[in-house]
């Protein structure tokens, strides 16, 4: 699977996987089939989702088993108006699922959802949503982290953060709907701005101001941490 980390900088590491390219489930680079996650494995199961997409698009994830690590990757990018819904559910007492999402709006539009919920106690759920919004583009983005009745102790963040060219448009609606005391549960939206001081490091090492900017864009989608 080498090839994903050489166009899509997706990292992989020992995993049961679940590959989807473009919006398309992947059954030869995957070792589990589509579907829920009902039972446990000695390793993480890694979903990875992948490409360019068009028109409606949706992935579910739901966990079952207690006590599995459930990492997510996605890295898309959309030349045309796409809807892309993300719906995630963790049953599974103990279990963590931790998403990084990376969306490239090339001047078009985007709708993106996702829907995190905790649906027994002792559950984890982090989503790192990342944007980078093209010139002209139009990105719509929202996401909710839903804790249910008698599902204590739960840990949830949802967080939103765009790198925006000019005359890019963007919009953020990060929400919570909590109806049980969590340990922790934080959501956040942000826009990315160099700072003065990498301006200032980057033009003492000869890069123009152009230059800069596709510094600063690499960095902002290569880093999945």
């Amino acid at each position: 699977m080498s090839y994903i980390w050489n166009e899509f900088n997706i990292k992989t590491f020992p995993a049961e996987t679940i590959v989807y390219r473009d919006g398309i489930y992947c059954p030869e680079l995957s070792t589990l089939p589509d579907g829920p996650i009902a039972k446990r494995y000695d390793l993480p199961v890694h979903i990875i989702y992948i490409g360019e997409i068009a028109g409606k698009c949706r992935l579910n994830i739901e966990l079952g088993a207690d006590n599995q690590n459930v990492i997510i990757s996605a890295s898309i990018k959309n030349k045309k108006p796409a809807f892309f819904d993300i719906f995630i559910k963790n049953a599974g007492e103990n279990s963590e699922i931790k998403a990084n999402i990376m969306m490239q709006n090339m001047g078009s539009e985007l709708n993106y959802n996702c829907d995190a919920r905790h649906m027994l106690k002792n559950t984890a759920i982090f989503v790192k949503n990342k944007l980078f919004a093209g010139k002209n583009s139009v990105s719509k983005l929202s996401g909710v982290s839903i804790i249910d009745k008698d599902c204590p102790k739960c840990k949830s963040d949802m967080s939103f953060v765009a790198m925006v060219e000019p005359g890019a448009k963007t919009e953020f609606m990060p929400a919570q709907r909590i109806s049980a005391e969590p340990i922790c549960a934080d959501h956040s939206a942000a826009i990315y701005c160099p700072t003065d001081m990498q301006i200032t490091y980057l033009r003492g090492a000869g890069l123009s101001i152009n230059e800069i900017h596709d510094v600063m864009r690499e960095a902002f989608l290569n880093d999945y941490e």
